[in-house]
């Protein structure tokens, strides 16, 4: 979750070459959503990211991820894609034990915030990576392997000269699509209203994806309203969810 909840920093851009057999897609250019400013880590943010990454993390690697081994269970997997502080990534694990979550989050600080809940909440059913998500799609998640997608308020990039680096490209949407399984969902949601467009027209345009509402849909109950969202709708800033379905 990009600028909605706060991000540290991290210039990490390392990239494997993509395993053989992955699935992947044609090559395009690397969509960089991220900033490489520095932020600052409190002290217990940078204790639970040395403490408890090396229990709920799972490490970057170009192969291909075995969810079961991960989480040593066979359920439904969702993915989460940009975590921000991890209120709402901590909110939706614990509301849906039933299904395991892989929380992607480039900045340390919010994966040592997210880190600090997953152990203060007793959540078994969350990992953790720390990297690019555009990286880890690309060359850890196999085809058919997600039963969900979360895309909740990615970094909008709002001048004009920026907009290449939206997380929401349709060279990613064709990735991503092909790593949800038939039946599972893609869910993104945005208060920037220009993004939003951008987000409609290009998962619209996705031929594995199915729009499930007319245009942008209600909020779902699975996304819960964080403290900023509530912040926002106060100012009367309108949040717009969309909830595609792979075909």
């Amino acid at each position: 979750m990009a600028d909605s909840e706060g991000q540290a920093a991290n210039d990490d851009g390392s990239a494997g070459s993509p395993p053989t057999g992955a699935g992947t897609a044609p090559a395009h250019p690397h969509i960089r959503s991220f900033g490489t400013r520095r932020a600052h880590r409190t002290p217990g943010q940078r204790e639970a990211w040395d403490r408890l990454l090396p229990i709920w993390g799972v490490p970057y690697a170009p192969q291909l991820l075995d969810l079961t081994q991960v989480f040593g269970r066979v359920a439904p997997t969702v993915l989460e894609i940009g975590c921000g502080m991890g209120e709402t990534t901590a909110a939706i694990a614990a509301a849906n034990p039933e299904r395991n979550f892989l929380g992607v989050e480039v900045y340390p600080a919010g994966v040592g915030a997210l880190l600090r809940r997953i152990e203060e909440q007793g959540l078994s059913n969350l990992r953790v990576i720390a990297h690019d998500a555009v990286e880890v799609v690309r060359d850890m998640i196999a085809p058919d392997s997600l039963a969900g997608v979360h895309v909740f308020f990615p970094d909008p990039w709002p001048k004009a000269r920026h907009h290449k680096r939206r997380l929401v490209q349709p060279s990613f949407i064709t990735l991503l699509a092909a790593r949800i399984a038939p039946g599972g969902t893609l869910h993104c949601a945005t208060d920037w209203e220009p993004y939003a467009a951008q987000m409609l027209e290009v998962l619209s345009a996705e031929p594995l994806l199915a729009n499930t509402a007319d245009g942008y849909a209600p909020r779902p109950e699975l996304r819960p309203l964080t403290k900023f969202e509530r912040r926002g709708l106060g100012l009367g800033h309108e949040v717009r969810d969309l909830v595609f379905v792979r075909r």
